[in-house]
Formats: C-alpha cells, structure tokens, sequence
C-alpha cells in the first residue's frame, strides 16, 4: 500500500514529552517517546513480548540510556528498538530478534511526522510548505480537530472555494456573492495548482477590518496534504504587504477517520497568536458537520460517482491525481 510509504503528521512535535503517546495512523496504533537526546521515536505500539500496548509504559534511564519500559513485565527497549533487559531474568541477554517494530519518524513544521515503510532511494519526502523557511513569517499550529470522514473529503474541502457563502456565509463568503470566476488549474509531480481563484469575503482572516476581494492559490503538494497563500486587499488587513499561507495537514487515522492541524504562516508578528487559533477554530467547525455528513465518507475516485461542474476542476484533477497514485485508502 503506497499510503505507508508517505510520511503522515500524528502529532503535535510539543506533546511528545516526557511519556510516551498514543497516536493511530493508517489503522495501526502507535506509540512515539524521546530518548534521552530528546530524538523522537515511533514504534508499534505492541510489546513483542505478550502485546501489551508500550504506550501504558514509561520512559526509563537503564545504563546512562533513555529505555522504554512495557507496563506488562518491565521489559525495557532501547531507542533502536531492542530490548536490553528482561528484569524476570536479569542475567539473560537477550538476543538481536527481541526488538519492538520500529518505524521512521522525524519533527518537522511543529509536528512529528511517521513513515511505516521505506521503499530505499525512493522514499517520498515530507509534503513541501516553502513559508516554513521564511523569516519573515510567523508560523502558528492550529488544531488538532477530530473529524469522522476520510483525509481525501478534507483535503477536496480545502480546495472548494464554491461552499464559502453557504458554510461559511458572514465569514469567508456570502449567498448573494458565490459566484466562481475561472481559474486555472495544472497537475503537478506531487497533486496539482490552482491559480488565479478569486473569492469575495466579509473576513479572510483573523486580522480582517473590513471585507475584501482575495485571491487565492492552491497546491496538493501529497495524497493527504494541501496548502494555500491568500492575498487580501491590503485596505481590509491594515498591514501594508500582509502575506498569508496555511498548510492543511492530515493523519488518516483510520479509512474514515481524520485528524487535522493547520500550520500557519503570517506576516504579522504583532497580533495576538490566540485570535489566530480562535478564527481557524470557527471555520472549520462550521466545515466539520458538513464534511461528516458526506456519504461516502470514503472520497469516489470513478468520475462518475457524483456530479461535477467547471467549478469544481481542482478536486476533479485531485480524484484523477489519486487514481494515477494508487492511493486506496480512504476513497471508493
């Protein structure tokens, strides 16, 4: 399944501490720990010995090293993922195959990200966000919400500009100004780029004064990840040369179980981080019911399945991007 070959966020990087979490990614449940360097590390959260979930341990010193100790029997493991001491039988050594299921995992754009399977020189590499790297721009991490659909349904939500002035009328959009110009959409090695959307709205952002036209651009840049920068008219922001960018990031939980963050990337360095967070809270719990309603929660990759209009040509391309990947996990 290629789906196990990509890297997926699971967590915020700031709630792995000092024990270790649970998290679920792909059906298979996990559990991530830092070792005494602070390096973060995800296993099958399953003890090789009898099953017991690692996630209930503890993280323990044994010989000047960080070990993960199963809450079953005490047997500890080491960063690497084998086992160092079985305290039932302290003089036994225990051999090379006594190891936990290690899996790949890595920080990065505020959150821990796991890959369950290396394919070699291969590998795909973390979905791109190019704000991340810019100085001149404030990242802030919205989430996480818990949503009972598949990442798929989000991430075409996330590039449909027609349901502003119905789902979020008063906010992004209004019913007497849905109309969608033409844009342009182009597919891409890793999705697709929508360019040239235009969307008039009563308040873009948390920092809007008034309302304004905004341009948009979309890109997927994975199966299950999206981002877009949002260019407000600079009389409705009060900030001279206001940049935005946000980055949809999705752990597919379970085939129809998501959870979600935003990463933002803001110019202003002086409003209040809190007001960000509360804004982005109201607009995706306005798309939350609607997106749990869909049926199939799972997305139609056969065009045919549901209708579609010249509007809707950015998830049209994203459902024809699926099928060439082989993705199958959360779509029908």
């Amino acid at each position: 399944m290629i789906e196990r070959q990509l890297w997926h966020p699971v967590v915020l990087a700031d709630e792995v501490a000092a024990a270790p979490v649970a998290v679920r990614l792909l059906g298979e449940n996990l559990v991530l720990w830092r070792d005494e360097a602070a390096a973060v590390h995800a296993w099958a959260d399953r003890c090789p010995h009898r099953g017991a979930q690692l996630s209930l341990g503890r993280v323990v010193a044994c010989d000047g090293r960080a070990a993960l100790e199963c809450p079953y029997h005490g047997w500890r493991f080491e960063p690497d993922g084998r086992c160092i001491q079985v305290p039932a039988l302290p003089d036994f050594v225990p051999p090379a195959t006594h190891r936990a299921m290690a899996h790949a995992a890595v920080e990065a754009q505020g959150l821990v990200w796991v890959r369950l399977e290396s394919v070699g020189q291969g590998d795909a590499a973390l979905p791109a966000f190019e704000a991340e790297s810019d100085a001149g721009m404030r990242k802030i991490s919205c989430g996480p919400y818990d949503v009972e659909t598949s990442a798929p349904r989000l991430v075409e939500n996330f590039l449909d500009m027609a349901h502003f002035g119905f789902v979020h009328e008063g906010w992004l959009g209004a019913r007497e100004m849905a109309v969608i110009d033409d844009y342009r959409v182009e597919a891409t090695p890793d999705g697709l780029r929508a360019t040239g959307c235009k969307a008039w709205q009563p308040q873009s952002t948390a920092h809007s004064t008034a309302p304004a036209q905004v341009e948009y651009g979309y890109e997927v840049t994975a199966p299950y990840a999206a981002m877009l920068t949002k260019v407000p008219e600079a009389s409705s922001v009060g900030i001279d040369g206001y940049r935005e960018s946000i980055a949809l990031r999705i752990c597919p939980v379970d085939a129809e179980r998501s959870r979600v963050w935003f990463r933002f990337a803001t110019s202003d360095f002086e409003r209040d981080a809190a007001s960000v967070r509360a804004f982005q809270d109201t607009i995706f719990l306005q798309d939350k019911p609607v997106l749990e309603s869909q049926a199939p929660k799972r997305l139609p990759l056969d065009l045919r399945a549901e209708l579609h209009t010249v509007a809707d040509k950015a998830s049209s391309l994203y459902r024809r991007h699926l099928k060439m990947r082989g993705i199958t996990f959360g779509v029908c």
